[in-house]
């Protein structure tokens, strides 16, 4: 989760673990490690792929956390907090 906001990073993670019903701490460490299982295991196979494609490309990862719709979502998962 390089050059996020670590406020908005963890209000992210809530709500996403939430969302697919792991604990957060858990969700977190899975990602730090490069481990997505949970999220994949929630999303369908295409989902999943694409998910993939994103989380190992730095520069994808960047440019898709900028979108107005992926701001927005956040925005919507976290109350705008």
């Amino acid at each position: 989760m390089a050059n996020i906001d670590p406020k908005k990073a963890d209000g992210l993670l809530k709500a996403v673990s939430k969302k697919i019903g792991v604990p957060p701490e858990t969700l977190k460490q899975q990602l730090e490690q490069g481990k997505f299982d949970s999220a994949l295991n929630s999303m369908n196979q295409s989902d999943a792929a694409k998910f993939q494609q994103v989380m190992n490309n730095p520069k994808l990862m960047e440019k898709f956390m900028s979108t107005p719709q992926v701001q927005a979502l956040y925005n919507k998962l976290t109350g705008g907090k």
